[in-house]
Parts: C-alpha cells; structure tokens; sequence
C-alpha cells in the first residue's frame, strides 16, 4: 500500500501514513490518532498550535489532518493479512487493549 500525505511540518518533514503507521519524515510515529478533547495535555498543546482538534503521538493535526490520517488508517486496517504473522500481531495487540482497558498502566 503507497503512503499517503497527511501535511507538512512547519521545519519541512513530510507526515504521512505508511503500512498502517503515521510517520514523521518516514520514520514511525504512532498507529492511532487520538481526539485532542481526550488527551491530558490538550490545554498546552492549544495554547502552541490552536487549530489542533487531533494528536497523533507528537503531532498536532487539524480536523482535515486526522480525517485524511484516520482514513488511511482505516484502509490499511480493512486490508487483512491472513498469515500466522499478521494473526499473531492483531491478538497481540488486542490482549494490550484489553489490559489497559482494565486499569493497567
């Protein structure tokens, strides 16, 4: 799957979303993007960058940001990998969400 752009950083780094990862000048970022109203340090990071409604680990985006983001995302994760690999990571991933869902930290 091809990346694809979500915006350019204001020192020049492409972000984009690579086999279902947000990355900073190619390099991984984050694999979710998370509601800046959800994030406990939403008030410094408006305070910095204003327009920001979405986090994606470091990165501040706007709402045409994460929804161009959100969306590749969501096409990279349509795609299902049936292999033992692939399986694996997907269990792998979801026995860590249910663990911080139930309080882990």
């Amino acid at each position: 799957m091809p990346a694809t752009y979500v915006k350019t950083t204001l020192d020049g780094r492409q972000v984009e979303v690579i086999n279902g990862w947000i990355c900073l000048d190619g390099k991984p970022e984050t694999d979710h993007v998370v509601v800046l109203e959800e994030h406990p340090n939403r008030q410094a990071i408006l305070r910095v960058v204003p327009k920001a409604t979405h986090m994606a680990g470091r990165l501040p985006l706007t709402l045409a940001e994460a929804s161009v983001a959100q969306s590749a995302l969501r096409r990279h994760n349509d795609t299902f990998d049936g292999s033992p690999l692939a399986i694996a990571e997907r269990l792998r991933k979801a026995a860590w969400q249910k663990v911080f869902a139930e309080g882990a930290e």
